[in-house]
């Protein structure tokens, strides 16, 4: 389990990475945060899971289509979530959209890592 821990963490950073970057160039002009966060999310989607299905949960049984679409909505309820913190800190805090989408991308990771692991890349 620890190997996947660390591969979780070593590709989620370089997926969150890009989608930080990417949302924060978007932002930068002139995209609304929420548009933003969008954006930043589609690009680094196949970077999460190319690398999860390669790293992170190489020792999966389950096939590439299963897994795919099982991840797909792990990575679509992380949004949801990401996007719904996203709005109320935004709404409810003076603090500025790049601080709040670092903390709510680490947030949401810890959840997305629990549903990949014993869900969406599941163990026979």
């Amino acid at each position: 389990m620890r190997a996947s821990v660390l591969g979780f963490v070593s590709v989620g950073a370089l997926a969150a990475a890009v989608h930080y970057v990417v949302a924060l160039l978007a932002h930068a002009g002139d995209w609304q945060p929420a548009d933003a966060n969008w954006i930043g999310f589609l690009c680094a989607f196949p970077v999460s899971y190319i690398g999860h299905r390669r790293w992170s949960f190489r020792g999966t049984q389950a096939s590439h289509m299963t897994a795919f679409f099982k991840f797909l909505a792990v990575a679509l309820l992380g949004f949801l979530g990401n996007q719904g913190l996203l709005w109320l800190a935004l709404t409810y805090t003076p603090l500025p959209f790049w601080f709040v989408l670092g903390m709510v991308m680490v947030i949401i990771a810890v959840s997305t890592w629990l549903l990949s692991r014993f869900w969406a890349f599941q163990y026979s």
